[in-house]
């Protein structure tokens, strides 16, 4: 599974607090639930039973129907129902027990939503909210004293609202988080060695602005047609490429990336409904090795 390291600036809220987020990607499948007291995985998925999980005078449960959905419900009354359901932890925020669930469709790359489920304050009947950033789930839930916070994953040239959510406000947006790459980072600091994803490329700074400048307002649609995929590999000359595709849409629009260190140059490319992918730069002005990296990582006839 890659770990796609980004770096992004949050203010929070009128104190300005500034957090410096090193960003992970959301998880190929929905992961594995833990307990909240050992950390162990707990049994929420696959063949083992959902265990019930107390809370506040009542029970949640996890059943799985004969379409392969599961239906989360408390004291029998549904709450969610998906492919996934897996219990997160029970914590106290802002003074309140608040119970989190993991729940989502399933697919490579994708993280589930958080369901948060809470009794307010002297009320005896359970409310809760489904927190999901996009069509792809949500980021992990970061659990604080006062609040829920929901910090997004970010493609290079991307930008999007942090959430928090807290029993006595509800969900609100927290401050806005830009992807930045690591400052005063050149050529000289790339190594396709540390990366498990070529998209970790972006995370240095020359590269990434040699990747804005010649992808322009394209350069979080091509880096989203990588984010499924795995190691690089290596042209004759040293230069390294690797090939991805679009999270729930592998085969559609596959994108390729290579990096020239020595030349301090890129090479981006996408697929199409047309023979030819879309190139940056075009393919005419591609090396002869990079246009055969290209077809190796596209599967093209030679």
């Amino acid at each position: 599974m890659p770990c796609l390291l980004m770096l992004g600036f949050l203010s929070i809220g009128a104190a300005g607090v500034a957090l410096a987020q090193d960003q992970a990607p959301a998880p190929q499948d929905a992961p594995a639930a833990s307990s909240p007291d050992t950390g162990a995985p707990a049994a929420v998925d696959g063949d083992e039973k959902s265990a019930p999980v107390p809370f506040a005078d009542g029970t949640f449960t996890i059943v799985e129907q004969p379409e392969e959905d599961k239906i989360l419900a408390y004291d029998g009354k549904e709450i969610a129902r998906d492919y996934y359901v897996g219990f997160d932890r029970i914590a106290k925020v802002g003074g309140i027990d608040v119970a989190l669930f993991n729940v989502g469709s399933g697919g490579n790359q994708c993280g589930p939503a958080t369901i948060i489920a809470w009794k307010p304050e002297g009320s005896a009947t359970l409310q809760s909210v489904r927190v999901d950033q996009d069509d792809c789930g949500a980021p992990p839930a970061a659990v604080a004293e006062n609040a829920i916070y929901f910090v997004p994953y970010l493609m290079p040239g991307d930008s999007n609202n942090a959430l928090q959510w807290s029993p006595q406000d509800g969900l609100q947006v927290a401050g806005r988080l830009t992807y930045k790459p690591q400052p005063n980072t050149g050529w000289n600091d790339v190594d396709p060695s540390k990366y498990q994803n070529i998209i970790d490329a972006f995370h240095n700074e020359a590269v990434y602005k040699a990747a804005e400048k010649l992808l322009g307002d394209q350069m979080g649609n091509v880096a989203t047609s990588l984010l499924v995929g795995g190691g690089t590999e290596k042209t004759p000359s040293g230069a390294f490429y690797a090939s991805g595709c679009v999270p729930h849409a592998c085969g559609g629009s596959d994108g390729f990336m290579a990096v020239d260190v020595k030349n301090q140059a890129l090479y981006f490319a996408q697929q199409t409904d047309k023979p030819e992918p879309n190139a940056w730069p075009a393919l005419k002005d591609w090396p002869e090795e990079m246009r055969e990296a290209l077809k190796k990582a596209f599967q093209q006839p030679q």
